[in-house]
């Protein structure tokens, strides 16, 4: 597989004092909490169709979470690059959580796509170019950029996570087992939803650079992960499954249609005032820690 390359040296816009402090709207003591799970499975451990018996359901997570790996070391290196920048005392306290949680999600969705990959479903294909996409925008895009480029994904991971996992049955209809590994990397993203964002506004970020990019990741995010999943599908041999293509897009732009709920929550990044904490799920989100994870908070 590919090696991950470094990010290329950029300037820096200087921090303008105080404007931390002024623009972020992330609740005090908002610390992302590194937890250690250990989920193993084996083979058989599942059913092949693990949500709600659905091959497309299924494979859309597999296709998602097979860039996982590569794209979380890719937002880890982007805020860690402007590590040193940062004087706010809480603010660096949320980068080193921010960096644990998404150690972790790496680590366990690496393991998670090694079973899925054992039990026939090739997502060392898919991760082999997400990782190359990713390589080419370390060489060529500007630490900022890249900066730029975590926020826009974080957004959308935090509204698939707060809004389609949380908030609808996904989770419920999901094998138990499945369902706990996206219940945490769910309630992850959520409690560091802001961390990329609030780096990124303390280092004099460019709004052009911030809007761009949500631009482009609205089109790349979309085109990566339908690629996948038809290529997935038809490895499956589903692709005249129109059952399950049937429910799945009801499921996320019919009736309770996720997906199409997500929009007023998209379009909102485009806002001048936009701030993720803009989107408060922490009842949403203390709920599912006390089902899934058991914490009382």
């Amino acid at each position: 597989m590919n090696a991950i390359v470094p990010i290329k040296p950029g300037k820096l816009r200087q921090r303008v004092s105080g404007t931390l402090k002024t623009l972020s709207k992330t609740p005090k003591g908002m610390i992302p909490k590194v937890r250690r799970p250990d989920f193993a499975f084996k083979e058989g451990d599942v059913p092949r169709y693990w949500w709600g018996d659905n091959p497309v359901k299924t494979l859309l997570l597999a296709a998602m979470s097979s860039g996982f790996p590569p794209g979380e070391r890719f937002f880890i290196d982007s805020v860690r690059h402007f590590e040193g920048q940062i004087t706010d005392p809480e603010l660096k306290k949320a980068i080193k959580g921010f960096i644990g949680q998404e150690a972790h999600h790496s680590r366990e969705h690496d393991a998670l796509n090694g079973y899925l990959q054992e039990q026939g479903v090739d997502l060392a294909r898919l991760e082999k170019e997400i990782l190359g996409f990713m390589n080419w925008m370390r060489r060529n895009l500007s630490p900022e950029r890249q900066l730029a480029h975590t926020v826009a994904v974080e957004h959308f991971t935090a509204l698939m996570a707060e809004e389609f996992l949380l908030k609808f049955d996904a989770l419920d209809e999901m094998d138990p087992r499945m369902a706990k590994v996206w219940a945490w990397h769910a309630i992850e993203e959520s409690e560091h939803k802001a961390v990329a964002f609030d780096v990124y506004k303390a280092i004099g970020g460019s709004e052009f650079t911030r809007i761009t990019e949500m631009m482009l990741v609205s089109v790349l995010f979309p085109f990566f992960t339908s690629m996948h999943l038809y290529q997935l599908v038809r490895d499956e041999g589903q692709l005249g499954n129109w059952k399950a293509w049937r429910e799945t897009l009801n499921y996320m732009w019919g009736k309770p249609g996720v997906f199409r709920k997500l929009l007023p929550g998209y379009f909102s990044f485009y806002k001048p005032s936009f701030h993720p904490w803009d989107h408060d799920a922490r009842d949403l989100v203390e709920k599912a820690k006390q089902r899934w994870l058991g914490e009382t908070g």
